[in-house]
């Protein structure tokens, strides 16, 4: 008998997009779904009678503006608020219930790193507090196309490669649910791009249950296979781009996204602005 065989990496779109060492995000897909959230900060209510879905081997974009409640509904989603009413689930457990956290969701709501520590060391910290193999950090540094720069500080790093090593941190559990809290901010063209294909990679070729937050439309217009929409906390369009594009009639789906949301416009009274929603969710 001949020597077993290495599995293939593979690499797709620019940079480094590499498939990571024993993957299971198309052998435990997970569905997400979001029924009747609702929290209220005080007298003012953030969120509001919420249901969505998110399906297994798509990215969903959960679109809104500034202060749509967005940013409180992945921190009810990831248990780090409690919903008035409500529940958000992954194949019907809640957060906080499952077996094991970092191996079922991998979220990045922030991208902060302590700016004396390398990349490698920044992952391999948070593969023991996890509970990981340490080979974890060197593995998702090849994934995300870091792995010439893992023993540089992350104080050194370009916002794009902050952003690659938070993905990195998210895929440590090879976690089968992504969570991602405006991606995209701050990153150039080439930065876009390189995100762009990494997300559909892992949603389409890995089978992974993808959730993207932006504000823009058209920041992830050309990464997004169905859309979730919200304004002033509360549910205005579901369904896939396809869908959404036909609703445009030929205004554009900008023009259409404005429509639905009253992006622009002067908030509701009651609504939270996102910063307002982030200091009271810390509280």
């Amino acid at each position: 008998m001949g020597r077993p065989r290495r599995a293939r990496r593979t690499t797709i779109s620019t940079g480094t997009i590499g498939r990571a060492v024993g993957n299971t995000g198309t052998a435990n897909p997970v569905r997400v779904e979001v029924s009747r959230l609702t929290k209220h900060f005080g007298a003012v209510q953030a969120v509001s009678d919420l249901s969505f879905t998110v399906e297994p081997g798509s990215v969903t974009g959960f679109l809104g503006p500034n202060g749509a409640g967005k940013t409180t509904t992945l921190r009810m989603l990831l248990g780090m608020l409690h919903p008035d009413v409500g529940t958000a689930t992954f194949n019907g457990t809640p957060y906080a219930a499952l077996p094991d956290p970092v191996r079922t969701v991998g979220a990045v709501l922030e991208t902060a790193f302590h700016p004396g520590r390398t990349g490698r060391n920044h992952l391999r910290v948070y593969c023991r507090a996890a509970g990981l193999p340490i080979s974890r950090a060197d593995e998702c540094l090849v994934q995300v196309g870091l792995a010439d720069a893992g023993n540089r500080r992350a104080g050194g790093y370009s916002l794009g490669m902050r952003q690659r090593l938070a993905l990195a941190g998210a895929l440590l559990g090879d976690p089968p649910v992504l969570v991602l809290d405006e991606p995209a901010n701050g990153l150039d063209p080439e930065g876009i791009q390189w995100l762009r294909g990494f997300i559909r990679f892992l949603a389409h070729e890995e089978g992974r249950t993808v959730l993207v937050s932006s504000h823009l439309l058209s920041e992830v217009e050309q990464t997004v296979d169905r859309v979730v929409i919200v304004g002033a906390g509360r549910l205005v369009r579901e369904g896939s781009m396809d869908q959404l594009r036909s609703g445009a009639d030929g205004g554009g789906l900008e023009e259409l996204f404005r429509s639905l949301t009253g992006a622009g416009a002067t908030p509701p009274a009651g609504s939270v602005p996102a910063a307002q929603q982030v200091q009271e969710a810390r509280a």
